[in-house]
C-alpha cells in the first residue's frame, strides 16, 4: 500500500498570531474527565497537575475564525473551582474568570457591558459551563513569553473586546484593525502568569458533554424563550 502526501496541507511555520491582534475568535472547551455542578457539565472540568491541589480548571481551545490569522489557535486554562479564596470564601480565580465569560457572552451578543434589563441579564445565564462552549466574540491576543527555557512564547487570550469599543464593531464587519500590543516584550516577560491561566496541552477530543454549536457566529440578540429553567444561551438557539 502507498501514500499520496502530495495532497497534504503544507507544514505551518510556527510562527505566532502577532501580540495585540484583534480577531472574531470561537472558543471550545476540551473536557478534561472530571464533573462540573450541574449535569451539562459532566466531565467537563479538568485537575491541576498538582494532586493536592482543588483547583479545577476549563481546558480551552480558541480558533480565529476570519482574516489573516483565520484557523490559527491557541489554548488557555481557567480556574473555575477551588485555589485562593476571597474573605467570604470564594475563590479568587473564578471571580476573575466568572468576568472574562460574561464579557464574552457580551462580546458574542452585542451587549453593552451596562446594560442590566432584564432582557440582558436573562442572556447571561448559563445551564452549565458547557454552554459556552462554540461561543464567538471578539478577542484581543496578546504573545506570553515562557519563563522557561524549554518552551517557547505562546498565545493567550490578552482580553475579551467589547461592544462598546471601537474595534468590536470594525471586527464584525471583516474590517482588518492594526495589532495593538499591550505591553513591551521585556515587560511581559517579568509579568507573572495571571491565575486563570495555564499551558493546555494541544491535543484531545470534545466529549459526550459538549453541547451543540454551530460553526458561523452566534445568533445576535436572540433572547431565550421563558421557561422553568434556562432555555440556554442565544448563541446556541439560533
Amino acid at each position: 500500500m502507498s501514500f499520496d502526501m502530495n495532497d497534504a496541507e503544507p507544514q505551518k511555520s510556527g510562527e505566532l498570531i502577532p501580540d495585540g491582534t484583534f480577531a472574531k475568535t470561537t472558543m471550545t472547551i476540551r473536557p478534561g474527565g472530571i464533573d462540573g455542578e450541574g449535569e451539562i457539565d459532566r466531565g467537563l472540568l479538568r485537575a491541576s497537575k498538582d494532586p493536592t491541589s482543588d483547583v479545577r480548571m476549563l481546558d480551552c481551545e480558541f480558533t480565529v475564525v476570519e482574516g489573516p490569522h483565520a484557523k490559527r489557535k491557541f489554548w488557555q486554562m481557567f480556574t473555575v473551582q477551588g485555589g485562593k479564596v476571597d474573605e467570604s470564601g470564594v475563590s479568587i480565580a473564578w471571580k476573575i474568570s466568572k468576568s472574562t465569560f460574561r464579557a464574552m457572552i457580551d462580546s458574542a451578543l452585542g451587549l453593552d457591558p451596562q446594560d442590566m434589563s432584564e432582557a440582558a441579564k436573562q442572556k447571561r445565564i448559563l445551564r452549565g459551563l458547557a454552554d459556552l462552549n462554540g461561543i464567538t466574540f471578539v478577542a484581543k491576543i496578546k504573545v506570553e513569553a515562557s519563563e522557561d527555557p524549554r518552551y517557547g512564547d505562546q498565545n493567550r487570550l490578552d482580553r475579551v473586546v467589547l461592544p462598546t469599543e471601537k474595534e468590536w464593531k470594525l471586527v464584525m464587519d471583516g474590517n482588518d484593525v492594526p495589532a495593538s500590543p499591550s505591553r513591551s516584550r521585556s515587560a511581559t516577560q517579568k509579568s507573572a502568569q495571571p491565575a486563570w491561566s495555564g499551558a493546555a496541552p494541544q491535543s484531545g477530543q470534545l466529549g459526550q458533554s459538549r453541547p451543540a454549536q454551530a460553526s458561523t457566529a452566534p445568533a445576535w440578540g436572540t433572547a431565550p424563550a421563558a421557561a422553568p429553567k434556562p432555555a440556554g444561551p442565544a448563541w446556541l438557539n439560533g
